[in-house]
Parts: C-alpha cells; structure tokens; sequence
C-alpha cells in the first residue's frame, strides 16, 4: 500500500483501490483564518474573545476528529481483509522540513496511520512489514523491475523506459511494495524477468 497527499492510500489489490485523502485542514483553513483575523481584533479576556477561542478550538477538534476517522476506517479495512501489508518506512521528519509539502503531509497523518497499522496488524494476527527506507517503490517498474532513477514528484504517470509500461505513479509502487517481500528475500516474484533479484 502507498500512502499519498492527493489519494490517502493506494492498494495493490481489492476492490476498492484507492481512498481518497479528505483533506481536513486544507478545507478548513480558510474559516481557520477568518476566525483568528477576528480574535486578533477581540480584547483579550472578554467574552467575546473567549468565545471565539473556544469556537476555533472546536474546529480545530473537527479537523483532527475527520482525520482521525478517516485513518480509523482505512487501516480497519486493510488488518480485517489482508494477512500481511507492506508499507514504507517514511522519513516523516525530513518530509515536514519541506515547507511546500509540510502542512499536507501533516493533514494526511502519516506517523498515525502507521500506529494504527501496528497494533491493528498486531490484534488480528497479522503481519505489517515495513520496506526499507531507501527502496524506490516509485522509481521502479512493476512491470520488468528497471530502475528509473529521473522520476520527480511532478511525474504522476510512470512510464518505463525499458519495456514501456505506463502506469499511475501510486500504483505501480504500491504494486512494487506487494512484491517487496519476496524481493528482499531473493525470491522470484512478478516484476522480475528470469533471475531472482536481490534489493
């Protein structure tokens, strides 16, 4: 499963391939603004500043609220209906230091959705397996497994210069982390031509 900003997840298989990220924050933001514009105006510690306070408190708790349950449901999903899921082992922290990208990153959740996979996996006896941090799942072919290392952000199709498989970005290394396990381990698994390929 690859986990993204515009689509929240990105499944290799099931019927329903991709979950749409809710986008709580940026929704929000504008009325978010609008609300701290108008406090800023208020005098601190009347009643009209409190109120205030405590409106964009409770919108602030809506927000994490759909965030939270959005989470909720897809990693309920994945633990009721695989035995094993791999995801990648994200630098979260080097992430949100790119001010472009930090405030999605954040309103997508990932450390939490990554909590939720572990002790969910965890209860129903499954196993959550994390690729290794440097494992190009986007700059590789699930196809014939070439190496694409010119793949940038602004690239959403994969397009393989070798074999010329075109697919979704998300879901070619969402198909790539499927294969992840068998890889790693050395053994043949689909994406590789004749000889086993070692990650």
């Amino acid at each position: 499963m690859d986990l993204g900003i515009e689509t929240l997840a990105t499944i290799s298989r099931g019927p329903v391939n991709e979950r749409e990220s809710p986008k709580p924050l940026h929704n929000a933001l504008r009325k978010l603004a609008r609300y701290q514009r108008r406090l800023a105006k208020k005098v601190k510690g009347s009643n009209g500043y409190r109120k205030l306070r405590l409106r964009i408190a409770r919108l602030h708790k809506r927000i994490a609220d759909i965030r939270v349950n959005t989470l909720h449901q897809l990693t309920s999903y994945l633990s009721d209906h695989f035995a094993e899921v791999v995801i990648e082992d994200l630098n979260i922290k080097g992430m949100m230091a790119n001010g472009r990208l930090a405030r999605h990153i954040a309103d997508v959740g990932a450390f939490e959705f990554r909590r939720q996979m572990t002790y969910k996996m965890d209860w129903r006896g499954g196993v959550l397996t994390v690729a290794d941090r440097w494992y190009p799942s986007s700059k590789r072919c699930s196809a014939c497994g070439a190496h694409r290392p010119d793949l940038t952000l602004a690239d959403r199709v994969y397009h393989c210069q070798v074999c010329g498989h075109r697919q979704c970005r998300d879901a070619n290394a969402s198909k790539n982390l499927e294969n992840y396990t068998a890889r790693s381990a050395g053994i043949h698994a689909a994406g590789d031509d004749g000889s086993a390929r070692a990650v």
